[in-house]
């Protein structure tokens, strides 16, 4: 009895479900019905008006010629009506004369004969009959003023509605991720010469395969693409891969989307560990700003607290020790942040392998600013570059201008322009630590080093700021002079 029960539950359970199916699938008809009455008259209204338009055009070409022709005939008209009046008046005085030259022969015996015939002579040789061209001026054919539609209207007749374009396909060969730039590159699988634009679109995510349906960031678009490629550049690689799809666009309808692909993206991504940071030094996201009240402020707040009885530091609170689940736990525990002189902050995620780049802006005013990496066991007093355990450019603007690199307590001068913005490269495996003027990749000062264990992004500012660019993959003229300076000696080789 009771496995019947659970049999016909189950029956009444794919039922259901079954009849849910089609009535989705019903209402899914019904919408598409709709659909095509409200698609059918949009696309009669454009038929209608593509074929108005032409009209309208013919209609325009007709008056210009229409009008050309009446040009052409009033100039006509003229210059014959011209031509016949000074015939006319030509004639008339050609037979005056004439009536005049009878009557003097005819009184050829009178005594002034030879006067008279003179005179008839002289005005015979300036006679307007004598002096005037008997070839019209212009022609009476008109037959250049007309035209012949036939090869036109071959082709109206040929017409036929646009055809949807063909999907295209993207070319994975072809196509490139280098300097935080994307050029994708596709192809069409048959000519079509109606094809007036692309459309592309790309999404961030951190899933390998094919594009799931589902996704967390939404589908950004560029639209009026006229060739088959097209390069996305100046981004931020902040997620692994880039999902990408394009369709193609005649002046009436848009084709299917191409079949997506999936790029990888690979960048050194990072935020900086706000819960270690030294209390004068306010994080926000990549961008720290000194803050001189930031100790005394905290050193209040921790009082207060005392006084309650509590035993956490506030420095220690969750609003500010928050942490990546993605990013490596911080070693440092609240109460071992940085303190004292050592106006310090790290990133978040370690450095154990392959290269890294990242950049850093600094405010110009700033009393001293420092960037290079370190040991995530740098004490909490120790100073960027003042131990074995980290490696950095500092430029002090405080009394006397100085710009050093500084490893282990040793420094060295570097007689070179302090660029607004620098460009850190990191490879762990081959030990090599280069800093670059990042706007014209001019190489400032290289370490080379064997890394004991792995390193972080280091920062130090003091009555200052900066602001730190992640995600960034390492640009192709820092590979390139990286491989040419593999097979020299360190730059400084001292600091070592």
């Amino acid at each position: 009895m009771g496995d019947q029960k659970e049999a016909l539950r189950k029956i009444i359970t794919t039922l259901a479900v079954k009849n849910e199916e089609i009535q989705n699938f019903i209402y899914a008809l019904k919408q598409m019905l709709q659909n095509v009455e409200a698609n059918s008259v949009k696309v009669q209204e454009d038929l209608e008006g593509e074929f108005q338009t032409l009209y309208s055009l013919l209609d325009e070409l007709k008056e210009n010629m229409l009008m050309k022709i009446k040009q052409d005939r009033a100039s006509r008209t003229y210059e014959l009506q011209n031509q016949l009046a000074a015939c006319t008046k030509a004639l008339e005085s050609s037979e005056e004369l004439l009536e005049t030259a009878n009557q003097t022969l005819q009184g050829a015996e009178n005594h002034d004969f030879h006067q008279a015939a003179k005179q008839i002579k002289d005005s015979v040789t300036m006679a307007p009959a004598f002096r005037l061209s008997l070839k019209a001026k212009v022609s009476d054919n008109m037959s250049h003023l007309m035209v012949d539609f036939a090869q036109e209207r071959r082709m109206l007749q040929a017409l036929k509605f646009l055809p949807v374009p063909s999907a295209p396909e993207i070319d994975m060969a072809e196509s490139l991720v280098a300097d935080n730039c994307v050029t994708l590159v596709w192809k069409m699988p048959d000519e079509d010469s109606k094809i007036d634009h692309y459309v592309l679109e790309y999404r961030k995510t951190n899933f390998e395969g094919p594009p799931r349906v589902k996704e967390d960031q939404p589908w950004m678009v560029i639209e009026g693409i006229k060739q088959t490629e097209y390069t996305l550049s100046g981004l931020k690689f902040d997620m692994k891969y880039m999902n990408f799809r394009v369709k193609a666009c005649n002046k009436a309808v848009a084709g299917e989307f191409s079949e997506p692909v999936t790029l990888e993206t690979r960048a050194f991504m990072f935020r900086l560990d706000a819960g270690t940071c030294h209390q004068n030094l306010r994080v926000e996201e990549l961008s720290v700003e000194w803050d001189a009240m930031g100790g005394k402020v905290q050193d209040i707040k921790a009082r207060e607290k005392d006084s309650k009885g509590r035993t956490a530091s506030p420095v220690n609170s969750p609003a500010r020790c928050v942490q990546s689940p993605k990013r490596m736990p911080s070693a440092r525990g609240g109460r071992d942040r940085f303190t004292a002189e050592s106006y310090t902050v790290l990133g978040d995620t370690l450095i154990d392998g392959a290269d890294h780049y990242w950049e850093v802006k600094y405010d110009r005013d700033s009393k001293a600013f420092g960037v290079g990496v370190a040991y995530r066991s740098l004490g909490k007093f120790d100073q960027l570059g003042k131990t074995s355990a980290s490696w950095c450019l500092h430029l002090n603007n405080w009394l006397q201008v100085s710009f050093t690199a500084k490893h282990n307590n040793k420094a060295k001068v570097l007689d070179v322009p302090v660029p607004d913005c620098i460009g850190v490269y990191c490879n762990f495996h081959e030990g090599f630590l280069s800093f670059y003027n990042a706007k014209t990749k001019q190489l400032l000062h290289t370490f080379k080093a064997k890394f004991t264990q792995p390193v972080l992004p280091a920062f130090m500012v003091w009555c200052g700021s900066f602001h730190v660019y992640s995600g960034l993959q390492v640009p192709s003229s820092v590979k390139s002079l990286q491989k040419r300076n593999s097979t020299t000696s360190s730059s400084n080789a001292s600091l070592t």
